[in-house]
């Protein structure tokens, strides 16, 4: 059973969330907030797997809240459901710890589908905030994109650069898991994972993890 809290200013929001979500063996809907504090205090009590995490909240924002839960309640897996998808929105609210990014205009059943993968431990993107993402990661500031062959030969060769161990810490990477998931999945130190992830980022020339897991989300490897 997956325990979802979901947080949204909107009661109209999390009620209508409520009842289809009740339709659902596998969800259990265990509480709502309509703030970032109360989101926070909530989940102490509450222990939910997966919060779904409107943005736009009073009190505290969404983004903020996203990366106090990150560094409070790192088991917690956050999906952002939200109207905004701008640069502003996105690479924020990823860089906080988010391993979704949704519109609020998803249909129902691809909604539960996308709760059911992140809990899984996989990461889930509406296409437009995956095309801010890539754009962010591959194009240097001020340069045009550029996707052609030299770029793909370019990329490969980056990729093989990488040991087989550092392939599957980037692959968890990508995954949303961080540096103790890793660990226990590989049966390694966390210093370990550490020093994997810190020279494959200087392989991948990335200058952190969100653009070493769109680096991996864009390339195919996850």
């Amino acid at each position: 059973m997956i325990r979802l809290l979901v947080a949204d200013d909107h009661a109209m929001v999390r009620r209508g969330l409520q009842v289809f979500l009740a339709t659902q063996p596998d969800i259990e809907m265990v509480g709502e907030a309509a703030n970032g504090e109360e989101t926070l205090e909530r989940v102490v009590h509450l222990k939910p797997d997966v919060v779904l995490m409107d943005l736009n909240m009073p009190v505290l924002n969404g983004i903020d809240t996203t990366a106090r839960l990150k560094k409070e309640q790192p088991h917690i897996k956050v999906i952002v459901l939200t109207s905004f998808v701008d640069y502003d929105h996105v690479l924020p609210a990823i860089r906080a710890g988010a391993r979704g990014y949704l519109l609020k205009d998803i249909e129902p059943e691809e909604l539960v589908a996308a709760i059911r993968r992140v809990f899984q431990g996989m990461v889930e993107l509406h296409p437009d905030a995956a095309g801010l993402l890539m754009t962010h990661v591959t194009l240097p500031e001020g340069a045009e994109s550029s996707s052609g062959p030299g770029r793909q030969e370019e990329a490969v060769q980056e990729l093989d650069k990488l040991t087989r161990r550092e392939q599957e810490v980037l692959q968890l990477i990508a995954s949303g898991m961080n540096n103790r998931e890793i660990s226990e999945a590989l049966y390694i130190t966390e210093k370990t994972v550490k020093t994997h992830v810190s020279h494959l980022l200087d392989k991948l020339g990335v200058a952190d993890r969100t653009q070493a897991a769109i680096y991996a989300l864009k390339h195919g490897i996850v």
